[in-house]
This record gives C-alpha cells, sequence and structure tokens, in this order.
C-alpha cells in the first residue's frame, strides 16, 4: 500500500499499483514495482508503514478504521482504540442481539452434535430394534455431552471479553492445550 503526499498532508492511498497522473505527466503502474524509493518519494509517493498496535481480534472486537499520518517522512495507517464486542446478549427495542457467550456455547453444541453424529444411527438402531450400542460409544458419547457443558460452563464463566478469548488461546506446550480443553476422541 502506498500514499501521495502533498504538502504534508496525505492526499490519496493507492492499496494496488495503479497508472498516475501526477501534473501533466502520466505514469505508468509499474512504477510502484520497478522505481525504488527514492524516486516514488521524489513523485510524493511513500510506502505505507502499518502500525498493528491497537488492532485486536476481529472475533472479539470491533475495530476502527485506519487513519493514515505522514510524519518523519514517512506515512503511518493505523488503528484508533478497538471496542469489545458485547459478552452477553443485548435487547434494543425488543430485538435481541446475541452476544459472544451466546454464539460462542452456539459453536460447542454445533461441534458437539457434529461429534456424535456419527454414531446417532447407534443408538438409534438400538432403539428400534434392540441392538445394544458398544461401551466405549455409549462412554464416549457422554464425555463429549459432558464436555460440552463443562466448556459452557467455562464460557459462562468468563467475565469480559480478553477472559472468553483466554480460553481459546493454545499454550506451548507439547502438545498444546488451551484452558477451554478439546472434545474427547472415540477411541482414546
Amino acid at each position: 500500500m502506498w500514499a501521495r503526499v502533498e504538502s504534508d498532508t496525505v492526499t490519496e492511498i493507492y492499496m494496488r499499483p495503479k497508472a498516475l497522473s501526477i501534473g501533466n505527466v502520466n505514469y505508468p503502474a509499474n512504477i510502484f514495482s520497478m522505481w525504488t524509493s527514492a524516486e516514488l518519494k521524489a513523485l510524493g509517493i511513500y510506502e505505507v508503514v502499518i502500525d498493528n498496535t491497537n488492532l485486536k481480534d476481529q472475533e472479539y472486537y470491533i475495530n476502527t478504521n485506519q487513519t493514515f499520518a505522514f510524519a518523519s517522512n514517512t506515512v503511518t495507517a493505523s488503528y484508533g482504540t478497538a471496542t469489545a464486542k458485547a459478552i452477553a446478549d443485548v435487547t434494543t427495542d425488543g430485538v435481541v442481539t446475541r452476544g459472544l457467550k451466546y454464539t460462542h456455547k452456539e459453536t460447542i453444541n454445533a461441534q458437539a452434535a457434529g461429534l456424535l453424529q456419527d454414531t446417532d444411527w447407534m443408538v438409534i438402531r438400538a432403539a428400534e430394534g434392540g441392538t445394544a450400542v458398544p461401551g466405549a460409544t455409549t462412554t464416549w458419547r457422554a464425555a463429549v455431552r459432558t464436555k460440552a457443558n463443562s466448556m459452557q460452563a467455562q464460557i459462562d464463566g468468563a467475565a469480559n471479553v480478553d477472559a472468553l478469548a483466554a480460553l481459546y488461546i493454545y499454550n506451548s506446550e507439547t502438545p498444546p492445550v488451551r484452558p477451554l480443553g478439546e472434545f474427547p476422541i472415540l477411541g482414546e
């Protein structure tokens, strides 16, 4: 990404190379790849330095748009202060907007259902025809449901957005683990 600077003010942003007209001169798009940074700066075109200091995970935060500033012969794109998304459901004028806890718990439910789906036929077969579900499968299915409940309790216990996000961060152990844990695997 590049910026055009005139009178120490960023006047235009170029997300990708493009042909330009500056003054009475037309320049092809390939100047962005073929010219040196000094040659581009002579035209008032600077490569943008991205400052992600305030950029937060979009799963949990609403980030601002980038703002562009020119100082010390450098154009910097930076983000303002991010706003945490609502952790709990919010009702406005009778309309419920689901919070992060709700959506994360729904994801846990979907993951558990997806895991159990492959052995649902055994449970149906047992209910309809009397053929027993293998004990290891019954134990595993119960463990999946128990783990889903445990994960949802941890999500409910998160005091704020950062605490919720921390449940999903893997550590550096081998193998890596996260506070939320993982679902059990059939046969293990």
